[in-house]
């Protein structure tokens, strides 16, 4: 399929800056993908489309304070730094994204925080826009992560806000959020509420949970007509052999498997066996999922409302059919849904 086929005009209003009230009661639309039906219901009414024997496979990534803002040397200029992952703890090493990047070059020393008391220095200069920083910080490690992180904040897309208030620090974070090293918060898991776990559980509804480090891949322009020449950005991917037993034991009593975000399905469709099971996984995954494509693993999906020609819906789209998810996000449009990691929740069977 092409870029083109994957346009449609959103416009900005339609992009939510701020998450619904209370997590489950986004509004949530329901495709079935067969017959081309549309449903129109609540988050929490999710439920009410599963029972015993059905599992919901969620990313427990936690999202860490990403974005920095500081100044280079001699000329004082502003400068946002973007963490992406940490290279080696011992030396203070960072894979960053330094914007603006052209003037930016090996050897300069930016400086972080109103006193300056974070340095670092541009040691490698890997793409155009992305670096390798050193932190010169002396002291433990558990010190210099302390710093590093109260100067930060959550990466929330600029073209969702503008500024980042207090409250997206725990808006941008999902309930269950484990382990660090998210720059990104997979947003269909944001949905999820305590109360509505609990009414999983009286349902006999199971849950496991897989890691996938969020980047920012998925917010990257695609700039191929050719979606088969576009190269994805790799996030490391942890699926545990508990959970991926949890999940093989649905799939051989023919429960249904349900994937809460793109990240899920991508790290679910990485490493499958010839009889549709997931294997133990640790390590890195580059999939690019678009269609035509056929899943293994997955049942059903939930996902987020997502940006014209974005990753993300071209992984849904492969799952409920090209045809049917655009017909469903013109659907969304009429009806007022709203789109981006704070926007409402699509879930196709």
């Amino acid at each position: 399929m092409k870029l083109s086929q994957f346009n449609f005009e959103l416009p900005a209003d339609r992009i939510a800056r701020e998450p619904a009230r209370w997590r489950d009661e986004a509004r949530l639309m329901v495709l079935h993908k067969d017959s081309g039906e549309i449903e129109h219901c609540l988050f929490k009414d999710i439920i009410n489309y599963f029972g015993k024997g059905d599992i919901f496979v969620l990313n427990d990534t936690k999202v860490f304070p990403a974005r920095l803002y500081g100044k280079k040397e001699k000329t004082g200029a502003d400068i946002m730094v973007l963490l992406l992952r940490e290279l080696n703890r011992e030396q203070r090493l960072w894979d960053v994204i330094v914007d603006p990047a052209r003037k930016i070059r090996i050897g300069n020393k930016l400086y972080f925080g109103e006193d300056e008391s974070l340095v670092a220095e541009v040691i490698d200069n890997t793409t155009s826009r992305g670096r390798t920083l050193r932190f010169l910080f002396d002291g433990p490690y558990e010190d210099f992560k302390e710093a590093l992180f109260a100067l930060g904040e959550p990466f929330v897309p600029d073209w969702v806000k503008d500024k980042v208030t207090p409250e997206d620090t725990e808006n941008y974070q999902t309930i269950f959020a484990r382990h660090e090293g998210a720059v990104s918060a997979p947003a269909a898991g944001l949905h999820f509420s305590r109360e509505l776990f609990n009414r999983m559980i009286l349902k006999d509804i199971e849950k496991t949970f897989i890691t996938v480090h969020m980047g920012i891949g998925h917010f990257r322009t695609v700039d191929v007509e050719d979606l088969s020449k576009h190269r994805m950005d790799s996030e490391r991917l942890i699926i545990s052999e508990e959970a991926s037993a949890a999940i093989n034991k649905v799939k051989r009593a023919h429960g249904k498997v349900v994937a809460i975000g793109a990240t899920v399905m991508r790290g679910l469709e990485t490493y499958v066996t010839t009889t549709h099971e997931v294997n133990p996984f640790d390590g890195w995954t580059n999939k690019f999922i678009f269609p035509p494509y056929q899943y293994s693993v997955p049942d059903a999906i939930v996902s987020n409302f997502h940006l014209p020609q974005s990753t993300m819906l071209m992984s849904v789209a492969a799952f409920g059919g090209y045809k049917n998810v655009m017909a469903a996000y013109d659907e969304a449009l009429k009806e007022g849904y709203r789109f981006g990691p704070y926007g409402d929740a699509l879930l196709i069977l």
